[in-house]
């Protein structure tokens, strides 16, 4: 892997959160906690005013207060709370005549051992809102924190996007705990690190670089934590906001970044040496680096024989390819260059375009945009209507159109196939570029014919072959050439064949002892 290459500029989000800052948190150390805890109440009244969701339970013994709980509900386990802290509290209660602090009595007190404790405003607020039970104990600054978490969270399911045939039916959910937790039952090894980071001035989210030790090269490994640890913003909802901040080429159509829903593709990746970054409260977990024939992978590609594999690999090339240049190809030949076209094929073509008023180039832009916009709508309808207005309803409006003299026959037929053909791109970000820059191209087709189509592929050409992602070039391991790493392009060798990507680090590459593939050899079938 080549060095780290420079990321195109682009405004910077200190500025535009430095008000969040200054909201969320730099207005807390005016307070200080005392050793009256009702002088603490106050405080903490004052700092989450019109906050309806934070309680204040108080423990008294008699008309005294001996200790006071904030925190939010909904955030914590209830259960815990009864069993762990109150239930000790108020069966075995606080001694005045005790030599002891009521802090210390508390902390022998309390059945759980998830605390620390902290005199820090600052921390404890977030704490509170981070689903932790704050403790004030009387005569004490001192703060105890006691970790009572539990969270809504949806059930691990089969992942929406990247459905298999045979593979694993489990996918991450929005709870960055129980993902985390999926890929070490998936790789119980200290050498998985789980480095944790907080981003969101106001969010607060936590977010978790992921790798292995030995395999993620350290000088992207590096790269990672500086662009992840200098983004500034006031919330983070979802990976995508820091795929936005920390891809290479903003405003390239293409991926740089790779999202999964699944574990097992992450453990795949991870085992190559690339780095994964997951954020709590969504399902998408990111994998950088990401080359052009990763993207370009599915996930069950793992799961069948190498043979199967490799050819549905070829098919799903050559798919991409018709998807991308059929419907250019189409009126470039019909418009500048019908002498390539065999005469009977060019005759049939002529009647069913003889009365249509529009140009070739129109009317497959106009196919193309109207099966954009059904299939479109539908993804964002719900799924008993978006069957009814699919790939179905495009195909009727279009013969219809047909029938109505303002289309023809061959154009319906070519984007239909482009359409069909798009869908066996397995990365969705992949498809949608192969989709915008389609357009263009039909532009340049329906302009100057074929030099248009060959201007237009080598302007694109020019631009993915300077592309990275994190240094790598994005046409890695073809341009620039890797020849160790060549055959995982377009064929899938068989597993106990199969090394890991070559890089310039040194790292080891093999994923399997030469006794493995003695022992394979042993099942070959002699012939006398």
């Amino acid at each position: 892997m080549s060095g780290i290459s420079k990321r195109t500029t682009r405004p910077s989000s200190t500025s535009q959160t430095s008000g969040a800052e200054d909201y969320g948190w730099n207005h807390l150390y005016k307070y200080q906690f005392t050793k009256d805890i009702k002088q603490n109440e106050q405080t903490m009244k004052e700092i989450l005013h019109n906050c309806s969701d934070v309680q204040y339970r108080h423990i008294r013994i008699g008309n005294d207060m001996k200790a006071l709980l904030i925190y939010v509900d909904g955030l914590i386990d209830s259960k815990s709370l009864e069993e762990t802290v109150l239930k000790p509290l108020i069966v075995q209660g606080l001694n005045d005549d005790d030599d002891d602090s009521f802090a210390n009595q508390i902390v022998d007190t309390l059945a759980t051992r998830q605390a620390t404790q902290t005199e820090d405003v600052q921390e404890t607020v977030k704490s509170i809102l981070g689903g932790q039970v704050a403790i004030f104990a009387k005569e004490s600054n001192k703060i105890l924190i006691a970790d009572l978490k539990e969270f809504e969270k949806r059930q691990v399911s089969e992942p929406a996007t990247e459905s298999v045939v045979r593979g694993p039916r489990e996918g991450f959910n929005e709870n960055i705990r129980t993902n985390t937790g999926l890929l070490r039952q998936k790789l119980k090894s200290p050498l998985l690190k789980i480095e944790p980071l907080t981003l969101g001035t106001l969010s607060q989210t936590d977010v978790a670089i992921v790798y292995i030790e030995t395999l993620a090269e350290p000088s992207i490994l590096d790269e990672v934590r500086k662009r992840v640890g200098s983004i500034k913003i006031d919330a983070i909802l979802d990976s995508e906001y820091i795929e936005d901040y920390i891809q290479d080429a903003p405003y390239s159509p293409f991926p740089t970044v790779q999202n999964t829903e699944r574990p097992d593709v992450v453990i795949s990746s991870l085992l190559e040496g690339k780095i994964a970054i997951m954020v709590n409260g969504s399902p998408f977990a990111l994998i950088v680096p990401l080359t052009f024939w990763a993207a370009l992978e599915s996930a069950e590609d793992h799961y069948e024989n190498f043979i199967y594999t490799t050819a549905i690999r070829w098919l799903r090339f050559l798919l991409l390819c018709i998807s991308f240049l059929l419907p250019s190809l189409y009126v470039a030949s019909t418009t500048f260059h019908p002498q390539l076209i065999p005469a009977d094929l060019l005759f049939s073509i002529a009647a069913a375009r003889e009365g249509v008023p529009l140009p070739a180039v129109i009317e497959a832009i106009l196919m193309e945009l109207m099966f954009e916009a059904f299939r479109e709508a539908g993804i964002r309808l719900p799924k008993p209507a978006s069957s009814a207005v699919g790939m179905v309803g495009a195909l009727v409006i279009g013969e219809s159109a047909v029938h109505a003299g303002i289309i023809s026959a061959p154009t319906v037929i070519v984007v239909a196939f482009t359409g069909i053909a798009s869908f066996a791109i397995p990365r969705y970000n992949l498809g949608l570029a192969f989709r915008f820059l389609r357009f263009p191209l039909l532009i340049l087709a329906g302009t100057v014919g074929f030099y248009g189509i060959g201007f237009g592929l080598i302007m694109l050409l020019i631009h993915v072959v300077n592309l990275s992602s994190f240094g790598v070039p994005y046409l890695s391991p073809l341009a620039p050439q890797v020849p160790g790493n060549l055959l995982d392009i377009l064929i899938r060798v068989p597993r106990w064949a199969a090394n890991r990507p070559r890089s310039n680090t040194g790292l080891d590459i093999k994923r399997f002892s030469e006794d493995t593939k003695e022992s394979m050899e042993q099942f070959e079938p002699k012939i006398d």
